[in-house]
């Protein structure tokens, strides 16, 4: 047996699912929201008998390692490493000269993440660093289990003991951990500095955060916190601190409490508090909030905000509206943070976060402490802050109870909000790029779409084909599939042949609709329904070529030529006829 082979024999591809997804038996199998495309009813199902998942939705398809590669955003390898681990499978390690780049960029964070383990436990200066975690409320516990270390305040301790593994020093230099010179050797980034490792949702060490403990005597400013940059595996606009260890309490809640340090959420644990994450000081992205999606729409936020600036942190909780998130805010004591509360009193952080207000309310509070309503000015100062607010709004019910509440709250009429409300809009609408790129991308959108809509249309064609074989009676179709495997399994199905391994997957998936069909809607006629598969595929065509001629048309009016509009127009009506 393969180890592909032993790592699918040993998982449940509907376990491995549920770790990121909410899963609903239905029948024999498990539906859920999608996590591909954007949706309100689950169209996303999974076959333990199959082992196999489809999206009716979107059309992802596949086994557990396509779910894995599709999820995780991972090639075929790395979502071999990330299910042998799940599967408790142990893959052959080849030497480090045949591993890939990216490999050894896991390996080296792996070691390096040892290495500052060792010199917190051991060395002189660590177990200074150790004592002041500890009086941070940062036990033994919580330093094993976060795998926190402390980087030497040497140039080049690290770096020394990567290249003594058989690393190079430019393999060092891409993985982040030490800063090339020109015509100098490399030396380590982290010095004199307590290391938080930063994991990816499987529990690597992929990047890493380092609070100054030591700084050189020379050194007259240092930053207190500084990341690891970007590289091949770690990219801080697509990680979450804390998710790792968070995803399963965050389902398990149905919401994720978002805090700004590392501390903050380790403390957080401490207490009990497992939902939660920290987005290391950045703003939200929308791929960390596409991520955090996958779990959740429930989004609480461990932090102050100033309403009326324009700060990083205020931009990225903009952007969780956009994307539809039901936003709530914890009350901090003034110029205290989680890690802080924790530290004084573990009841109080709990307390906290057990009564969140909503956003709406927060943003209401905040406007109208900060500016009086009773002046023009303050009316004016408060709707430059509300209204922004209140247009990123998705719900249309939350947004009219918004511009009601403020009408009310000012003492103005709605008109004039609505009226303002909409200026607002379209000022947003132009100073947000995805607007302007859905406009370019328009067109192709509607391609790329128009032909997933053919290819479902044709694979449910051969579905229902397969279930009854007696209905091909034409050797020719009116029509010509769009991709090889349709082709193929005509032929086969035609010919009566038995189903190859190549078409096994692709049949499997098929029959796998069928049966979702089939308990979702009941039983299906099946010759009326290939009778409308073939006649909407010869629509698909005849729409083709015409939508070919209406751009013919367009062109030949621009010049003026109405004889060939004319001829054009008439091969429209024999296309209609025909």
């Amino acid at each position: 047996m393969s180890q592909i082979d032993e790592i699918k024999d040993r998982l449940d591809i509907v376990e491995v699912v549920s770790e990121y997804l909410q899963l609903q038996k239905t029948g024999a199998n498990y539906r859920a929201i999608c996590p591909f495309h954007p949706e309100k009813k689950p169209s996303f199902f999974v076959s333990p008998s199959k082992q196999i998942f489809k999206c009716f939705g979107c059309g992802v398809s596949g086994n557990v390692f396509n779910f894995i590669m599709q999820i995780e955003g991972v090639d075929f390898k790395e979502a071999l490493q990330i299910l042998a681990r799940k599967a408790g499978v142990e893959l052959k390690r080849e030497p480090i000269k045949e591993r890939t780049q990216k490999q050894k960029l896991y390996d080296i964070c792996e070691l390096a993440t040892k290495f500052f383990e060792k010199q917190l436990q051991e060395t002189q200066k660590g177990k200074k660093a150790k004592e002041y975690l500890k009086d941070r409320g940062i036990d033994e516990d919580l330093i094993k289990e976060w795998r926190i270390g402390y980087a030497p305040n040497t140039w080049r301790g690290l770096s020394d003991f990567l290249v003594g593994k058989g690393f190079k020093r430019d393999d060092v230099v891409e993985a982040g951990l030490a800063i090339a010179q020109e015509k100098k050797t490399p030396y380590d980034r982290f010095r004199g500095r307590i290391i938080f490792p930063i994991f990816n949702l499987q529990d690597m060490p992929v990047g890493f955060g380092g609070r100054i403990f030591e700084k050189e005597k020379e050194e007259k400013e240092v930053a207190k916190y500084i990341n690891t940059p970007n590289t091949p595996i770690y990219d801080k606009s697509r990680i979450l601190y804390g998710l790792n260890k968070a995803k399963v309490e965050i389902r398990k809640e149905d919401s994720v409490i978002l805090v700004e340090g590392y501390t903050d959420v380790i403390l957080s644990h401490k207490a009990g508090i497992k939902n939660i994450v920290s987005s290391s000081g950045t703003s939200l992205t929308p791929y960390q909030l596409k991520i955090l999606s996958r779990y959740t729409k429930n989004l609480v936020l461990g932090f102050d905000m100033d309403v009326a600036g324009e700060s990083a942190t205020k931009r990225g909780i903009d952007l969780a509206q956009i994307f539809g998130f039901d936003i709530k805010i914890v009350s901090l004591p003034e110029g205290k943070d989680p890690a802080d509360i924790v530290k004084e009193d573990i009841k109080k952080w709990q307390e906290i976060v057990k009564s969140p207000i909503s956003i709406i309310d927060f943003y209401f509070e905040k406007a109208f402490l900060k500016y009086d309503k009773e002046t023009l000015d303050g009316k004016k100062e408060i709707t430059k802050i509300l209204l922004p607010f209140i247009a990123r709004i998705q719900n249309k019910i939350e947004e009219a109870e918004c511009i009601s509440r403020l009408a009310r709250e000012l003492k103005i009429k709605e008109e004039a909000l609505w009226e303002e409300l909409s200026k607002v809009k379209k000022q947003l609408k132009k100073e947000n790029f995805e607007y302007n790129l859905g406009d370019v991308l328009e067109e192709k959108l509607s391609q790329k779409e128009e032909k997933e809509r053919r290819r479902k249309i044709e694979e449910r064609f051969l579905m229902l084909l397969l279930k009854n074989k007696e209905a091909v009676k034409e050797k020719k179709l009116p029509f010509v599939f769009s991709f090889k495997e349709g082709k193929e399994l005509f032929e086969v199905i035609l010919k009566k042949k038995k189903i190859p391994p190549s078409l096994k997957d692709f049949v499997d998936e098929l029959e796998f609709q069928f049966e979702v069909e089939e308990s979702e809607k009941g039983s299906v006629n099946l010759e009326k329904e290939i009778e409308f598969c073939i006649n909407s595929l010869v629509m698909f065509d005849k729409e083709k070529k015409i939508r070919e001629i209406v751009k013919k048309i367009k062109e030949a009016e621009e010049k003026g030529d109405k004889n060939k509009v004319k001829k054009l127009l008439e091969k429209i009506k024999k296309i209609q006829a025909s």
